[in-house]
């Protein structure tokens, strides 16, 4: 087993394995850890109370972060005709029907985003064991299957994220950078647990969040206050 760095014994001498921290104490005590050479991700953890091998209790949607995610979004966009130029136009990395289709069959995952027309989701299906367990699997409850193309990576550029829940009962998105001041990060934070919240299935009973985490990469989470 591999010995943690210095940094990120540094880190956990910081804070208190056993505390709650409110979100403003959390973020503020983030800022203050010793952070890897690069632009670390602020990241948010949950377990919920929820059944995932019931479909009812699937917890899923999306929500736009207020400041965004603070990294450049790879957009893959599957359509073919006139959908093709506005995809273009509107600067996404990767557009095509079939050949993308195939490119990504063929183990092509260099994009963070994949967004779809109707008409080409029944080609897209042989995808399905590719791109859902990623999480990338264009859906018209997320707003990724969509004729309209072009509000679709504008929404995605300024800040759309997906969430999910995944075989754990759990929830892990960023929601932005080390970078970024404290109130951007707050900001951004809220919208999620917010978002997580408003998500709560009506067949869930009882305690919904059963925990909640914030972290940056590389460094120890900070238990938050439910």
């Amino acid at each position: 087993m591999n010995k943690p760095s210095k940094r990120y014994q540094e880190s956990k001498k910081q804070h208190q394995e056993d505390k709650t921290y409110t979100l403003k104490e959390a973020v503020v005590l983030l800022k203050k850890m010793p952070t890897p050479k690069f632009d670390a991700s602020v990241d948010l953890h949950f377990h919920l109370n929820i059944d995932s091998k019931k479909s009812d209790q699937m917890v899923r949607g999306t929500v736009v972060l207020p400041h965004g995610t603070g990294k450049k979004v790879r957009v893959a966009v599957f359509c073919r005709g006139e959908h093709e130029r506005q995809a273009k136009e509107s600067g996404a990395d990767y557009v095509g029907a079939n050949e993308l289709i195939d490119r990504v069959a063929g183990g092509f995952l260099d994009f963070d985003c994949a967004i779809a027309t109707p008409d080409l989701m029944k080609d897209l299906s042989k995808l399905g064991k590719v791109l859902g367990p990623r999480g990338l699997m264009p859906s018209p409850k997320t707003g990724t299957v969509t004729v309209d193309i072009k509000k679709a990576i504008e929404d995605v550029r300024r800040g759309k994220v997906e969430f999910r829940t995944d075989k754990q009962c759990g929830v892990h998105l960023s929601v932005g950078k080390m970078s970024f001041d404290e109130d951007k990060i707050l900001d951004n934070a809220t919208k999620v647990i917010d978002a997580i919240n408003e998500a709560r299935p009506a067949s869930v009973k009882g305690k919904y969040v059963l925990s909640m985490f914030i972290s940056s990469t590389m460094n120890p989470g900070l238990r938050l206050g439910i």
